[in-house]
């Protein structure tokens, strides 16, 4: 049985999470990019919400579209709180 995971855990990294091949070739443990990925998510966000308001408002006739952007917005805001809340956890990255 695993033992439950504590806070220096995620200090130090799970070694081997986010890596399915760490086993093979004696390859070191991949680490989360965890920054990276709060940032792509934000550029997301900022460019998704700006674009589909820039259609709705000037291009009507494309609607359809900015709602696509609506949602890829919101995936992209709750991508960003799900890495927000893992990296208060002390997750490194």
């Amino acid at each position: 049985m695993e033992r439950k995971r504590d806070q220096r855990d995620y200090e130090r990294g799970l070694p081997g999470y986010h890596d399915p091949g760490v086993r093979y070739l004696g390859a070191p443990a991949a680490r989360s990019a965890l920054t990276l990925r709060l940032w792509l998510a934000g550029f997301g966000l900022v460019f998704c919400t700006a674009a589909a308001v820039g259609l709705f408002v000037l291009v009507p006739p494309l609607a359809w579209f900015a709602w696509v952007l609506v949602v890829l917005a919101i995936a992209a805001l709750i991508d960003f709180i799900w890495v927000l809340h893992r990296k208060s956890r002390g997750e490194p990255g």
